[in-house]
C-alpha cells in the first residue's frame, strides 16, 4: 500500500480495524471498572490505557499512510462511543489526543519507519501526550511527584505492551500471511 495515496482498499481496511477494536475497547472498559473497584483505583487508568491506544499504531503500521494512526484511533473511539460507551462523546476527545500521540511517533521518522523504531516512538509520544492530558483532565496535577512517576511508568509499560509489543506481533502475523509488504 502506498504511504501517500488513500484508496478504497485502505479506507475499508481502516474501517475494519476501527470496528474490531471499537468493540474490544468497549469490552475492555469492564476491566477498567473492575480494577477501579479495588484499592488499585488510582492506577486503573494507567494500567489499562494501553489497550485503548492500540488502534492508532495498528492502523499506522498496517496502512503506512500519513494520518493513518490519527484517523484509526479517532475512528475507533467513534465506534466505541456508538456502542454506548459509559464515557459517551468524551471518547472522541480521548481518540483525538491518543491518535495525535500515536501519529506523532510515526511523523518523527518522516513516515519512513513503521517497524520497531516507528512503533517505539509512537509508544513514547502516545505516553507523553496522554499523560500531559491526564495532568489537566484527570486531576494528576494534584498528585505528588512520586505518584506521578509511578503513574507515568505504569502508563508507559501498558502502552508499550499493548500498543507496542502486541501491535508488533499483529504486524508480523499480517506480514507473514502475505498481506503486508
Amino acid at each position: 500500500m502506498s504511504k501517500k495515496k488513500w484508496d478504497v482498499q485502505s479506507v475499508i481496511f481502516l474501517a475494519i480495524i476501527a470496528i474490531f477494536l471499537g468493540i474490544i475497547y468497549q469490552v475492555w472498559s469492564y476491566a477498567y471498572y473492575a480494577l477501579a473497584a479495588t484499592p488499585l483505583k488510582p492506577y486503573a487508568n494507567d494500567l489499562t490505557l494501553g489497550v485503548w491506544t492500540m488502534a492508532g499504531p495498528l492502523a499506522g503500521t498496517l496502512l503506512r499512510k500519513v494520518g493513518g494512526a490519527f484517523i484509526g484511533e479517532l475512528l475507533t473511539a467513534t465506534v466505541e462511543m456508538f456502542l454506548f460507551s459509559s464515557w459517551g462523546a468524551a471518547n472522541l476527545i480521548s481518540g483525538l489526543y491518543q491518535g495525535l500521540g500515536s501519529e506523532l511517533g510515526f511523523a518523527l521518522t518522516g513516515y519512513k519507519n513503521f517497524g520497531k523504531l516507528g512503533l517505539s516512538l509512537s509508544v513514547l509520544t502516545t505516553t507523553v501526550v496522554t499523560f500531559a492530558w491526564s495532568l489537566f483532565q484527570d486531576g494528576y496535577l494534584d498528585y505528588q511527584v512520586g505518584m506521578l512517576v509511578q503513574l507515568f511508568i505504569l502508563r508507559l509499560l501498558s502502552i508499550g505492551l499493548f500498543s507496542g509489543v502486541l501491535v508488533a506481533m499483529i504486524q508480523a502475523a499480517v506480514k507473514k500471511a502475505g498481506f503486508l509488504r
